[in-house]
């Protein structure tokens, strides 16, 4: 009786533990799939980020919003830009065809591109604004 015990206890704790999380940012819900875009598309050779050196940026946008689902997406002709809790992917095209993608934390993101975000996404100098990462806003 006394191993029944142990070993329930053990299957619970082994439960607990998985459900917990291995806290890779791709397994949490609308975190950036930052490693998965690592090992999908090539480092860029000039700038920064990574490339896909053949499909357009609507088709990568919907890509990696497919694989890891964004809180919010805003659309153009000349840039997608994903909204992750943390962070915000940028997919612009290539003069020579494919796409540039660059990931930036949300600060940076959201003053980078603020002229295309506007007040559609909150402002991270907002007393309101609640991202940033564990206990920041709280």
């Amino acid at each position: 009786m006394k191993t029944a015990r142990i070993l329930s206890v053990t299957i619970l704790a082994a439960a607990a533990l998985t459900a917990c999380g291995s806290g890779d940012d791709d397994d949490d819900h609308n975190a950036v799939p930052s490693s998965w875009i690592r090992q999908q598309y090539s480092v860029a050779t000039t700038g920064s980020g990574y490339v896909d050196a053949v499909d357009r940026l609507p088709a990568v946008a919907k890509e990696i919003d497919g694989h890891a689902a964004a809180r919010d997406r805003i659309s153009s002709a000349d840039v997608e830009l994903l909204r992750y809790r943390d962070d915000i992917v940028a997919v612009t095209p290539l003069a020579a065809g494919g796409s540039r993608i660059e990931i930036d934390d949300y600060r940076t993101g959201y003053n980078r591109w603020q002229t295309r975000i506007g007040s559609m996404w909150p402002d991270p100098a907002s007393s309101s604004f609640r991202g940033g990462g564990p206990g920041e806003g709280k």
